[in-house]
């Protein structure tokens, strides 16, 4: 295999960006600062949409997104294409590779042979990196895996045309120039940035189904369930939010721990200490959503599966929905520069 240097995060596109980037020569980017650069933190509950036939939710942002808004951000230029012809996304591919260049995927995992079964779901948003090729073998670094390894051509082409939900019609993308000198001065400018995008998007969306209204709103859904669908369906439905929140990528308490490392970070950058004290805030967030996803798989195995489980599953998102309100209201308060 060519000599690459993996890197393991805990997010997908997470990675994907840090690792494009310091090929770039950006070595001081690193997962939270790239999660917090990105914007990457949101919530929606995609009422219109199921995926493995329960609630589609999402933690995070729009797949492509963190790339997208921390190349933009840095100012390094980047690439992006999606394919209607399977050929010539191929094609297209080896002409990079060709090149020298390390690209960006997105694939679907439930074809991916090298997850474990148990990880391989109908799920069309997770990320990889192309970095060479031997023969018709392609070289990956996927980031969440330990170790770099390969897929076939039939292989790689199966994972970047999977059909279904946000499929990625052979979606690749990679940074198309080395980038410029970047100040200390741009870094906190796009942390100031990023922050505001993140509160923003979460307090002031006028939606009922994203950011804090958002998890309100899959709160009053979860209540209601076990009435409406009965107790067996309504315990897939919330096997499915465990699923959305815990196997794919980092889910609600990862993502919220990501954060709260990203405001510490931020926090020293920009000498500011309250930032510390509101990534704290964050860290109990997360707990509160793993607190969550443990009542859900309770009652999706069996274990509790009265109204009450269900009610108090309810609860701890409204609590959860509580804490993270005030955390970026205090944020919002903030006077950063």
């Amino acid at each position: 295999m060519s000599e690459y240097n993996h890197i393991q995060t805990a997010h997908c596109e997470n990675g994907v960006t840090v690792s494009l980037l310091r090929q770039q020569g950006l070595e001081f980017i690193n997962e939270p600062l790239a999660f917090g650069l990105g914007s990457g933190l949101f919530y929606i509950h995609i009422p219109f949409l199921k995926v493995n036939g329960g609630p589609a939710i999402s933690f995070r942002s729009m797949p492509g997104s963190i790339f997208k808004r921390t190349c933009k951000t840095l100012n390094v230029k980047v690439e992006r294409k999606k394919f209607s012809n399977k050929q010539a996304a191929e094609d297209f591919l080896d002409k990079q590779l060709d090149a020298g260049r390390t690209v960006g995927c997105q694939v679907g995992v439930f074809h991916l042979p090298y997850f474990p079964k148990e990880y391989r779901f109908h799920f069309n948003a997770h990320n990889l990196i192309v970095f060479g090729r031997e023969g018709d073998n392609f070289l990956v670094s996927d980031p969440v895996m330990e170790t770099t390894t390969s897929l076939t051509r039939a292989e790689l082409e199966k994972v970047r045309f999977a059909k279904g939900a946000l499929a990625p019609k052979g979606h690749i993308y990679f940074p198309k120039e080395a980038a410029p000198i970047i100040t200390n001065e741009m870094i906190n400018a796009g942390i100031i940035r990023g922050i505001k995008h993140t509160v923003r998007d979460m307090l002031y969306i006028p939606s009922n189904v994203t950011g804090i209204r958002g998890i309100k709103h899959t709160a009053k859904k979860v209540r209601k369930w076990r009435d409406q669908v009965g107790e067996r369906q309504a315990g897939l439905f919330l096997g499915q939010i465990v699923r959305m929140q815990e196997e794919i990528g980092t889910g609600g308490g990862g993502f919220r721990f990501i954060y709260a490392a990203f405001l510490e970070e931020a926090s020293e950058r920009l000498g500011n200490d309250k930032l510390m004290g509101i990534s704290e805030q964050f860290t109990k967030a997360g707990d509160l959503w793993r607190d969550s996803a443990l009542q859900m798989a309770g009652i999706y195995k069996g274990r509790i599966t009265a109204q009450k489980d269900f009610d108090h599953a309810a609860d701890i998102m409204v609590e959860i929905a509580e804490a993270e309100k005030k955390a970026l209201l205090d944020l919002s308060k903030l006077k950063l520069r």
